[in-house]
């Protein structure tokens, strides 16, 4: 069995074992299997069968996982991401009207784009070609809006004809359970606790079955049925011109988090060489494939994780920590009880329904993406406001498309208006002329 590992993994040549491995990849996986119980909550909103979710959830988590192992031979787990859901949930079925399996079909057409670009290595015109300042900007934007959801899913914020929103009433169970994830959450991340997030969900579903508002549904059960997401795609939907802006967004989306992740959790694992990631075609293959399996069995697009900084962390240097974190991952089929009980509603006494037990996981995940800001050049105005257009507007119009729209616009108008235009990439103005068609033809 050593000898197997040692020549699929290469562990002597990254001077790594296989207790570090496994320990890296536990590590991953407590940082990361809030994820299971967060993503039911979400695409359900949609109408899409909560157990269904959850267990491709699992599947789809796995699959990704085991594909950058073989792959790219990386500890970097891969999962739907928290962002790409909300894009789902509430821009593309809640806010542009389409159905989650036209959402399905974008996602799986996404993929296919992630993939034939990744083989043709033109992605890095596509990186090259959106300036730093928007792909920040855009972090930062879809992370409020994640806060957004997450303080009014947790009683923290409530609707006021006035202002549009108002603080919540403090004195509501739904309050007190969130607020105390979010305290348990944040000293554990003060403390560099592996498994933060799922402690502070733990604790909120805690509290919600002492106050009556969480209903024990059990802990463990036969795996749930994917019947009711299993290719259920409606790709034809998803080519209609109306659409096309849909599977723009999904593939960018996942280019920029994949990348980002995969830069970040190199630089801190020490895998990068001359500035340079050895087998990073690879290690996007496994986002695109993962992203397009994650369309054909019901779920929202898959990227490279970057809690797996906390697996490398712990010392995981190889792939073997992946199939770790991704048999954890298939372990969650057989929690669909826990997770049901978890993920969810709660109707509140002003009759909105409240998700409590996973608001405080949606409210610090917010809080990381928020790193970025200090990133974008606030000395020049051609670029931070263009950002600062696309950050705000992304929370404040509910809309992650509408606000990379208005950021693109802003940047090519600044620019052009300012002289600058040569420094412009044609796929930049190409987007935004698209835009601004989409704008008029609306």
């Amino acid at each position: 069995m050593n000898n197997l590992l040692e020549r699929f993994f290469h562990l002597s040549e990254s001077g790594t074992t296989i207790r570090t491995e496994v320990l890296g990849g536990l590590t991953t996986f407590m940082t990361m299997s809030y994820i299971i119980f967060v993503q039911p909550a979400v695409l359900s909103s949609t109408g899409m069968d909560f157990q269904a979710v959850l267990a491709t959830t699992c599947i789809a988590s796995a699959l990704g996982t085991f594909l950058m192992a073989f792959l790219a031979n990386y500890p970097i787990a891969v999962a739907p991401a928290m962002g790409h859901n909300f894009f789902f949930a509430f821009t593309v079925v809640a806010g542009l009207g389409y159905t989650w399996q036209v959402a399905l079909g974008a996602v799986f057409l996404s993929g296919l784009v992630f993939l034939v670009m990744s083989i043709w290595g033109v992605r890095e015109a596509l990186v090259e070609a959106i300036p730093d300042s928007l792909k920040r900007g855009i972090a930062v934007g879809i992370g409020l809006l994640i806060t957004l959801v997450g303080l009014e899913w947790s009683g923290f914020l409530a609707a006021n004809p006035a202002t549009l929103v108002t603080l919540g009433d403090l004195g509501q169970p739904a309050v007190w359970m969130s607020g105390a994830g979010i305290v348990v959450t944040s000293v554990l991340l003060v403390r560099r606790s592996p498994g933060a997030i799922l402690a502070g969900i733990l604790t909120s579903t805690a509290l919600g079955l002492f106050f009556g508002v969480v209903r024990f549904h059990g802990v463990v059960s036969a795996p749930p049925s994917i019947a009711p997401t299993l290719f259920q795609l409606d790709v034809l939907g998803a080519l209609k011109l109306g659409a096309i802006p849909v599977i723009f967004t999904f593939f960018f989306l996942d280019l920029f988090d994949s990348i980002g992740s995969l830069i970040g959790i190199a630089e801190q694992g020490g895998f990068m060489r001359n500035g340079q990631l050895p087998r990073a075609r690879e290690a996007l293959l496994a986002d695109a494939i993962g992203t397009s399996a994650a369309g054909l069995l019901g779920n929202s697009p898959v990227v490279s994780y970057i809690e797996s900084a906390a697996g490398v962390a712990e010392g995981a240097k190889t792939g073997l920590a992946n199939i770790v974190t991704g048999l954890l991952m298939l372990a969650g089929l057989f929690f669909s009880p826990l997770a049901q009980m978890i993920g969810e509603g709660y109707r509140s006494p002003s009759g909105l329904t409240l998700y409590p037990t996973v608001a405080p996981a949606l409210i610090v995940v917010g809080a990381f993406m928020m790193r970025n800001v200090g990133r974008i050049e606030w000395d020049e105005p051609g670029e931070y406001i263009p950002a600062f257009i696309t950050m705000t507007f992304i929370p404040f119009t509910f809309s992650i498309t509408d606000g990379i729209a208005f950021g693109f616009i802003s940047y090519v108008v600044l620019s052009v208006l300012s002289g600058r235009a040569r420094k412009l990439h044609w796929l930049m103005i190409l987007f935004t002329a698209l835009f601004v068609i989409r704008y008029v033809a609306m």
